[in-house]
């Protein structure tokens, strides 16, 4: 029996990456996970990893694995998954937003005005699309009376990382994340954002290898994570009967893994990057005045 036996959940972005890693995790704990994507075939990317081998991946380790090849650039694909979910399963328990699109040239150390304006689909693919997908999930979570919506965020909301988009575009997730804990609190379902260190995944060992010196000094210096690692964070979050208590804070995936006394894959301990990178802003909205009052 796992910890999430009887619960369901989706996975944005989980072709590969830290979204395989996560639905991995919390396939390994009896979730049904809704494994979503662009990559159904091989080969059609130049990283390995489809939407099917993920699930697949979720079966063996002892859960449903469900591929939903999902663009989450298209709202009417993102609503055809989450309708897709409430007639199958009448119920979502967890939606992890880690879907986002990194421009070709993330890497390349000019400015923003020398970078062009189609970066922008980071705010369509890593913004705008978690509110979207939010959006379908609360409508499925506040009738239940639970849920746990996960943003995949990082240290770029406080430390310049990559340039003037993608460090907007952290910001604004985790603001949103935020403010939407605020407005789901009255309906037990929590909001809550991880901030990832280097995570090892395809497209992380592919720069490293490739253009390790032009991406940023205080990331490639740490210690890095699998890619199950935070999965496994969310699997302890998603069985915490305090879990609303978190609800609307910002949290370094290496501190609550500590708290919770979760490691990686090989039994390591993830350090914090805190030192190095900086702090998170938000606290749970169980803990500040948030309204002011």
């Amino acid at each position: 029996m796992g910890r999430l036996d009887g619960k369901v959940a989706v996975i944005t972005g989980a072709s590969r990456g830290i979204g395989k890693g996560i639905a991995m995790a919390l396939g390994e704990q009896g979730a049904t996970v809704y494994v979503t994507g662009r990559t159904v075939s091989e080969g059609t990317y130049y990283l390995p990893g489809t939407v099917g081998e993920t699930a697949a991946e979720v079966d063996q380790r002892g859960g449903k694995g469900v591929a939903v090849q999902c663009d989450h650039g298209d709202d009417e694909q993102v609503a055809a998954l989450f309708d897709r979910v409430r007639r199958d399963e009448g119920r979502l328990d967890i939606l992890v937003n880690n879907a986002f699109t990194l421009s070709e040239d993330l890497l390349e150390p000019k400015p923003f005005w020398e970078k062009p304006l189609s970066n922008l689909e980071m705010w369509d693919v890593g913004v705008r699309s978690n509110y979207v997908a939010a959006w379908h999930a609360a409508q499925i979570m506040v009738p239940q009376k639970s849920g746990l919506i996960v943003a995949i965020s990082g240290f770029a909301a406080v430390t310049y990382t990559y340039g003037v988009i993608f460090g907007t575009s952290k910001s604004a997730v985790d603001r949103m994340s935020r403010d939407m804990a605020i407005e789901l609190e009255p309906h037990n379902v929590a909001s809550v954002v991880l901030w990832q260190g280097l995570t090892l995944t395809e497209k992380a060992k592919h720069n490293l290898a490739a253009m390790g010196d032009k991406m940023t000094k205080s990331i490639t210096s740490m210690t890095g994570s699998t890619v199950e690692h935070p999965g496994r964070v969310i699997a302890a979050m998603a069985s915490d009967p305090q879990i609303m208590k978190r609800s609307g804070g910002e949290f370094i995936t290496a501190e609550l893994a500590q708290e919770y006394g979760v490691t990686d894959v090989d039994g390591s301990v993830i350090p914090s990057a805190r030192a190095t990178r900086g702090s998170p802003i938000w606290k749970p909205i169980s803990e500040v005045d948030y309204r002011g009052k």
